[in-house]
């Protein structure tokens, strides 16, 4: 199998010291599997073309048990396409032979190993159980020109058909690193196999080398699940690891804690079903049938939505996989009807990334999230809701930070929940809602969630709005 990566960047022979690999001569490495060799096509200062050749044994991935499963006397033990076909094999030689380029590592051409350069990755053999549509699919969001041609059974014998093997070049313009880490990653995902056994060591691996574009990719889920050769339970964990650690989130005992003791300082005036029953309202006054109910938690709006006949399709999303699990127990969703179970879905997901699974609906409500957003998240997901996801009916509420000083238990300066990034007073709230509608096209109306103080307002501020008509 043979992976060639080619530069135009003058003076192009610097790929020998990003990839650590000399452009003036041949060289052999040893493999679990058989033998890496890596040799320059051409190498002048305006081209230079790096060539990995991974040649695998067959006979000894019988021996060694690293070929494909079955009897020892089967024949596909020994006539298979692992010696040509890219594949985890290929992967494992990326990892091997070209460890410290994928790290980025470069003692002699440091700024270099971090700048986007013109890159062409070419790939004789790929073999794709998801066809052409997959090879697009992975390669086409991360920035790649993406070039495939089908290849024959047998170019002898035209009338067998087509294989499941593809010709692929990739064309980008970015840091080396960043290359040779998707191939690495998705290789394995095309095959839909590996060579080897995956258990929480491959999570780890998925996590280091996906970090900083996994979590936005919107084949993340199969990407996972296949490069953990479709071990379910390994790629929740390592979606939802990925994703929390996107949105700053930390699964464990801290967040329980903090969100405890905002429920604490709002039971006394009933704030949560207050605002559970504001919401409830406005989504019911936009006439919507379907609903995402986004950073639902541990559903407790959910499940409000679920006993009103006229929501005929409700979804629930949330970055945190325990959250789910809770709000799953907590709807009894084994003991649901049919029907009210059939209109139900819970998806694993951030809400700063773009997700087809989320088009398409009436209303979306946004209930006391936004407020542990950072900046740069709250951006990112304004423009997913707004612009991308785009439905008729949004409905947002944030703690008043005016009304705090009547909380008793709350010191001065402090927020009502730990993680929370900040709580806006009303005239800053209604100054960013006031934008967002600008921005994209929507009205928005603005009310009460709570008693009102005269001087500080309400606990709860809300903001309903509604797409605007186009003229």
């Amino acid at each position: 199998m043979l992976l060639s990566i080619t530069t135009t960047r003058a003076p192009a022979t610097d790929l020998g010291y990003l990839l650590h690999k000399s452009p003036f001569k041949a060289q052999e490495f040893d493999l679990a599997f058989g033998k890496a060799h890596v040799f320059y096509a051409e190498a002048t200062s305006g081209r230079c073309t790096a060539a990995l050749l991974v040649d695998v044994d067959p006979v000894a991935l019988v021996r060694n048990r690293r070929g494909p499963a079955g009897e020892g006397g089967r024949l596909d033990q020994y006539v298979n396409d692992r010696p040509y076909a890219a594949s985890s094999f290929l992967s494992v030689a990326i990892g091997q032979v070209y460890r410290s380029a994928m790290a980025g590592r470069s003692k002699d051409r440091p700024d270099l190993a971090d700048a986007a350069i013109p890159l062409e990755a070419s790939l004789p053999v790929v073999p794709s159980r998801g066809g052409e549509a997959l090879i697009r699919a992975l390669f086409e969001p991360l920035g790649y020109e993406v070039a495939v041609k089908r290849l024959p059974l047998d170019e002898t014998f035209p009338e067998w058909g087509e294989s499941v093997y593809y010709r692929v070049a990739l064309k980008a313009v970015k840091p080396l690193k960043d290359m040779l880490t998707h191939l690495y990653v998705l290789l394995p995902v095309l095959d839909n196999d590996k060579h080897y056994w995956v258990g929480d060591d491959e999570v780890e691996k998925l996590i280091r080398h996906g970090a900083g574009w996994l979590a936005g990719h919107p084949e993340r889920e199969q990407i996972a699940r296949r490069y953990l050769k479709n071990k379910r339970s390994l790629a929740r964990e390592a979606l939802s690891r990925l994703l929390a650690e996107e949105e700053g989130v930390e699964e464990g005992e801290a967040e329980p804690k903090a969100a405890e003791r905002e429920v604490n300082l709002e039971r006394p005036i009933s704030l949560n079903q207050r605002r559970l029953e504001a919401v409830l309202k406005a989504l019911q006054e936009s006439n919507a049938s379907s609903v995402l109910d986004l950073g639902c938690g541990e559903g407790r709006l959910l499940a409000a939505l679920l006993k009103e006949r006229s929501f005929k399709r409700v979804v629930g999303l949330d970055v945190s996989i325990r959250a789910l699990e809770i709000a799953e127990e907590r709807l009894h969703l084994d003991r649901l009807p049919p029907p009210v179970r059939e209109k139900l879905q819970l998806l694993h997901g951030a809400l700063t990334y773009r997700d087809r699974r989320l088009a398409g609906f009436d209303a979306a409500a946004v209930v006391e999230v936004i407020e542990h957003l950072d900046a740069a998240r709250l951006s990112a997901f304004e423009r997913v809701l707004f612009e991308f996801t785009r439905p008729k009916t949004v409905v947002v509420t944030t703690p008043n930070s005016e009304y705090n000083v009547k909380f008793p238990n709350l010191p001065a300066g402090q927020f009502r929940h730990g993680d929370h990034r900040f709580e806006w007073t009303r005239a800053q709230f209604r100054e960013w809602a006031g934008g967002v509608a600008v921005r994209y096209g929507f009205d928005v109306r603005f009310a009460p969630v709570g008693d009102e103080d005269p001087q500080l307002g309400p606990p709860t501020q809300m903001a309903v709005f509604a797409l605007a008509q186009a003229a």
